[in-house]
């Protein structure tokens, strides 16, 4: 059963969505919230800390928060450059290729691969892309990439982890580092929330761009 402050994270964003409160607006107190929803104060700052880090409320930990302005658009140039802001790794499971994924590495179905899933958050703090990569081994240097750029719906938790509702559109940009001889030594997912990119890929001497 999904946790009770995701559940009432849920229900505040609908709140939010259906236009109870405005940007800018201020929501209840923790201690309101907390008698409305019947629930221990606690359950309240775990919903609203996760409606911070979607981005539907800003303001300090301690204060009356407030809902949040519309995220900036940013626009994505280079696919293979560093995250300038903070990021988290949320997922360093392996996983077994699937038919997919080892076609992108050219290594055989049900190989064990290295995996990592990294959140990148903007300046303010907000869920900005998901970045997830695969890889056999040890992480190699690259000397060049490919990448595919897509649409796909969110998953349950990409979602979650976005702020987005599951059926939400989003970019998904498919990056792949090849080596010197031109074999690929690692491969990526870059989901990317429409309402939050657009996309002003130029072609370089060391990548190749498939639409």
């Amino acid at each position: 059963m999904e946790a009770l402050h995701r559940r009432i994270a849920a229900d505040l964003t609908r709140r939010i969505r259906r236009g109870e409160w405005s940007p800018g607006d201020q929501i209840p107190s923790r201690a309101e919230l907390a008698a409305e929803y019947e629930v221990h104060e606690q359950t309240i700052r775990l919903a609203v800390t996760l409606l911070r880090r979607r981005g539907f409320l800003e303001g300090e930990q301690r204060s009356r928060l407030h809902v949040a302005h519309p995220p900036a658009m940013r626009a994505l140039i280079d696919p293979d450059a560093d995250w300038p802001f903070p990021s988290e790794t949320t997922d360093t499971a392996p996983r077994r290729a699937t038919a997919e994924l080892a076609a992108r590495l050219d290594v055989p179905a049900g190989t064990r691969l290295q995996h990592e899933t990294v959140e990148c958050l903007d300046p303010g703090g907000r869920s900005a892309m998901l970045v997830s990569s695969w890889w056999r081994g040890h992480r190699r240097p690259h000397a060049s990439f490919i990448a595919e750029l897509g649409v796909v719906e969110l998953s349950e938790r990409q979602a979650h982890a976005l702020g987005l509702t599951v059926d939400a559109l989003a970019y998904r940009l498919v990056r792949t580092r090849l080596d010197a001889a031109g074999l690929a030594v690692e491969t990526a997912d870059l989901v990317l929330p429409m309402d939050r990119w657009v996309i002003r890929l130029g072609l370089g001497k060391s990548q190749q761009m498939f639409m």
